[in-house]
């Protein structure tokens, strides 16, 4: 029945990765269930056999998704099922999608659909790395033109050595966390947190990476030398494209390098697009069809920008290749939020802004590895206005969640432990003008406004975009790329960090591969871009300021015995609700008996404070204590005197005064001041009123002195007890 199935077991880094096709999935073009451990993953590819009239770009699309079953798990919601992606899982379809995109052939553009999905997680090795090996085994046996293999692994730095794949629970204690893939020959993508690492660092780690996927590729060439399918035949070019594109050649060159002369960009943009209307024209006058011209004028623009720069060392705007563009850097510009920053280089701006809050407010992650609260959330969003275009505005795109996601690593290991900061911090980008490396920009106004907020980072972060122009004829390593110069060039290289280290990198190569050479040039290149705009940023503010703003929380963390936290809570959260609804405050109850108290205002915190005290502390013999009588009683009255505390004030003790009925001198619900005597045989708190000023809350048991017990009766029975005794007993102890 599984005529054609095969299997390839891969040893790799102490560990079997095992791939399987032909037995699952035998319709899809290529179809690989890839496993390493009990992580298993299965990733099909489809081809559409023809191209969709008018085409004229690849599309390419990767879906990841995990499935609930596969760490034996029902979903939560109303559904019961897997509904849209979460941001794991478009993060990890991207992660899939960056380094196989640049090996499919220039001009394909027929439809494909690479799936990848979890159906087993082990708790011990991340099914994204296993879905990148078998996404690009499904295409390489597909038959589909695709120059891989591509081969993935992750990098860890664990007690200053490198670690192959490491799992969940070594991750822990890693000061990196980096994904790279590649070829056999080189680099495509890598993604990166790290603790401040070095330049060389992280190339080591990036070579190391490269190193120790080597036998996953040839693994993968194995399996398709006996399982392949047969390639798809590539239409070749036709005398008519050639020719289209020598006459756009001829006629387009001059007027395209004259408007990319134009250094600002929508002036630069209207030039480009009169020049190509002016292209098109004279082509139809010639009797070529226009249609086809479109991807050749790309084409065009590419070849006068990259042979402008490798030819005069200048680019677009002007500059050269290190030069970074004017920077302004601006904090406190929204009166009411807690932080913000106004990030402005070049043509590219970020309005960032920071709001703190507290544990109620932490993110609650669900992911097939377990749940997880996160305190640190960084929100990118790209209007279309930041590029004068329209488009429609919904929730964000593969694109924003990318973003967003590369410029948190940059910034999450400077923050502060929660113990020492126990805030929630959310920070939104918005960006409001964009020519290349929005990314970045919302690094840096992170980093500010983050400090303008009061957050305790170690040190400031900034980000730059490095880019590539790579021919025959040499190379050019850009900093601080134009969006231009993106989309034009074949690298996108962005470096965040410190004046001490790097804590995000992020590579994608649009060609099949760089050196090891120009990967350390562009490290090198970038730490200086780098250092010039912690510079700049700088001269708006140096660090943290010294308290957070007046307008957000204050949290307050005390600490009280575990078995006093129900007593706080109280029955079915009565207390802890009526603490919050009285004092205005918000309270967070861990189960260490960590308890953080927020607020703007320091006599509500106070006042919460004094309330959780006064439940969790306890009675000292001789300390006077504010009360209430809560009920009177012919013996005495009951007084709450701290938190849900009673105690007993014997009608002996009322006054010193012989008092006929205790609600002679008390009532229920009056505020006394009560001295704690002792303890009786039960634990029960016995209190005085007599020996304590009323008015002053004075302690005047010596000028009162000692009183012999009133209450005794005849055999030494004291009243209080004669009272709680059965009716007959009380009146035979009478007779």
């Amino acid at each position: 029945m599984f005529d054609n199935y095969f299997r390839k077991d891969i040893a790799w880094g102490g560990k079997t990765l095992t791939l399987e096709t032909g037995k699952v999935a035998r319709q899809a073009d290529g179809a690989v269930m890839a496993r390493l451990g009990d992580t298993i993953v299965l990733c099909t590819v489809v081809g559409a056999r023809s191209v969709k009239p008018g085409q004229d770009f690849f599309p390419l699309t990767v879906n990841y998704q995990e499935k609930a079953f596969a760490a034996g798990k029902i979903p939560g919601g109303f559904f019961k099922r897997e509904g849209r992606p979460s941001e794991a899982e478009t993060l990890i379809s991207r992660l899939i999608d960056r380094p196989i995109r640049p090996l499919f052939p220039e001009g394909f553009r027929n439809e494909v659909q690479v799936i990848a999905t979890v159906l087993s997680h082990d708790m011990e090795n991340s099914p994204d790395i296993v879905a990148l090996v078998g996404c690009s085994a499904a295409l390489t046996l597909s038959g589909i033109p695709f120059f891989g293999p591509v081969g993935a692994a992750r990098v860890g730095l664990i007690e200053g050595a490198y670690v192959l794949n490491p799992t969940l629970e070594q991750m822990k204690s890693s000061k990196l966390d980096l994904v790279v893939a590649g070829t056999a020959e080189g680099v495509l993508m890598v993604e990166s947190e790290a603790h401040e690492l070095s330049e060389d660092d992280m190339l080591g780690a990036v070579t190391f990476g490269h190193q120790g996927f080597q036998p996953v590729i040839e693994g993968i060439i194995e399996l398709a030398e006996r399982a392949a399918k047969e390639p798809w035949d590539l239409p070749e070019p036709s005398e008519e494209e050639a020719a289209l594109q020598k006459r756009i050649g001829e006629l387009g060159t001059a007027g395209m390098a004259e408007a990319y002369k134009e250094t600002q960009k929508l002036v630069r943009q209207q030039k480009v697009s009169e020049a190509k209307k002016a292209i098109a024209a004279q082509l139809a006058e010639e009797g070529f069809e226009v249609e086809k011209a479109k991807g050749l004028l790309k084409e065009l623009e590419a070849q006068v920008v990259r042979n402008a720069i490798l030819d005069t060392g200048l680019r677009i705007d002007g500059r050269d290749t290190k030069t970074v563009r004017p920077i302004l850097a601006e904090v406190g510009v929204l009166p009411r939020a807690h932080g913000s920053a106004l990030f402005t280089r070049g043509e590219t701006q970020a309005f960032c802004v920071a709001t703190l809050g507290t544990g109620q407010d932490e993110q609650i992650i669900d992911q097939l590895a377990g749940e997880y609260r996160e305190n640190f959330m960084l929100h990118y969003n790209f209007p279309p206005y930041s590029v004068n275009e329209t488009g429609r505005m919904g929730s964000p795109g593969r694109r924003e969640i990318g973003h967003g996601k590369l410029a948190w690593r940059a910034i999450h290991p400077l923050l502060p432990e929660k113990t020492s900061f126990p805030y929630t911090l959310r920070v939104v980008s918005e960006i409001t003008e964009s020519n290349g490396s929005s990314s970045m920009a919302t690094v840096c106004g992170t980093s500010l406004s983050l400090m303008d907020a009061g957050v305790p980072l170690k040190r400031p972060c900034a980000g730059i975009a490095m880019g590539l122009i790579k021919e025959e004829k040499g190379f050019a390593v850009l900093s601080d790329i134009l969006g231009d110069e993106d989309h034009l060039g074949d690298m996108d290289f962005k470096v965040a960090g410190t004046e001490q280290g790097i804590t995000a990198l992020q590579m994608d190569i649009k060609i099949t591969s760089i050196t090891p050479e120009i990967m350390k040039i562009a490290l090198e290149q970038a730490k200086g871009g780098r250092l010039h705009i912690l510079g700049e940023m700088a001269k708006g503010l140096t660090g943290a300021r010294t308290d957070v703003a007046a307008n957000a929380p204050k949290i307050t963390v005390i600490n009280v015995p575990k078995d006093k936290i129900r007593e706080v809570i109280g029955t079915g959260g009565k207390v802890i609700r009526d603490i919050v609804e009285t004092t205005g405050t918000k309270i967070d109850i861990e189960d260490d008996g960590t308890i953080k108290i927020a607020s703007t205002s320091p006599e509500a915190t106070q006042a919460a404070i004094d309330r959780i005290r006064g439940i969790t502390a306890e009675p000292e013999i001789g300390v006077i204590y504010n009360g209430t009588v809560v009920k009177t009683a012919d013996f005495g009255a009951f007084v709450n005197f701290l938190g849900a505390k009673d105690g007993l004030v014997h009608i002996s003790e009322l006054s010193n005064e012989r008092v006929a009925k205790t609600t002679d001198v008390v009532k229920q619900g009056d505020k006394v001041k009560v001295k704690v005597l002792g303890f009786d045989d039960r634990g029960k708190v016995k209190l005085s009123m007599r020996v304590v000023d009323q008015a002053t809350g004075a302690d005047i048991s010596e000028q009162v002195g000692a009183r012999r017990p009133r209450e005794q009766g005849e055999g030494g029975e004291s009243e209080e007890r004669r009272e709680r005794r059965p009716r007959r007993d009380r009146g035979h102890a009478a007779d």
